[in-house]
């Protein structure tokens, strides 16, 4: 791996530096476990649905291609929506609150092998960006005592506000690399997710590096990754 082309990194957050992949997880699963019940629809939702049809899009994004995945209809919403609503966006918040409850009750802690890597760039003047289609990536930043770690934070809120579109297309990571002030040349993407691997490619980057966190490493490279390794302990500049 040659570090040498590498003046910044871009980290997306939950699967990367916190578990809170595992938390997005289970959230997805109780909503549409209890979504999918109270329908009578007999095909259960399974993690493979999480990997196929949500991990790492945008919100709403997620629950449209799982819903067209299984041919039902629902109408958009607005992202107002009640959580209770029958409606794309009613889905989504329902989700969100379902993760929130579950950060607010068990927190969150950084995986080690990434707080070594963010150690190793900070002692060597390499700039990061976090780069997540969550709107939480700020409450779950503080929530890991990493705060104030990140200058650039580009997430589902500052996308939105911009209209930026989301993984797997590249805007949000050449947005990260733009306020930098580092051309997308000199930048790596980190992803675990399929679509953010598929942004960092097609963003024309200095190398996309996957961590498998279970999407597979087959997946991960398929989709464009140069690199994948089971954790960033196994990277160093």
């Amino acid at each position: 791996m040659d570090w040498t082309r590498i003046k910044a990194v871009l980290f997306d957050l939950d699967g990367v530096i916190t578990p809170t992949a595992d938390v997005h997880m289970l959230a997805w699963r109780e909503m549409f476990t209890g979504f999918l019940t109270s329908r009578g629809e007999s095909r259960p939702y399974t993690d493979a649905d999480y990997f196929d049809h949500i991990d790492g899009k945008p919100r709403y994004d997620g629950v449209r291609d799982f819903l067209a995945s299984r041919g039902i209809s629902l109408p958009e919403g607005d992202p107002d929506d009640d959580p209770a609503a029958e409606t794309v966006c009613g889905l989504g918040n329902r989700k969100n609150a379902t993760f929130n409850e579950i950060i607010a009750r068990d927190g969150v802690r950084a995986y080690p092998g990434s707080l070594a890597l963010l150690a190793d760039l900070e002692r060597q003047g390499v700039p990061a960006a976090v780069v997540s289609s969550s709107k939480n990536a700020v409450a779950v930043l503080r929530a890991a005592g990493l705060g104030e770690r990140f200058g650039v934070i580009v997430d589902g809120r500052l996308a939105h506000n911009e209209g930026l579109s989301g993984k797997p297309a590249p805007d949000t990571y050449l947005r990260a690399a733009e306020l930098l002030g580092v051309p997308r040349e000199s930048c790596m993407v980190v992803e675990d997710a399929v679509s953010g691997i598929q942004a960092g490619r097609a963003g024309g980057f200095a190398m996309v590096l996957g961590v498998d966190r279970g999407a597979g490493v087959d997946a991960l490279t398929g989709a464009g990754a140069d690199l994948v390794v089971s954790d960033l302990e196994d990277v160093r500049p």
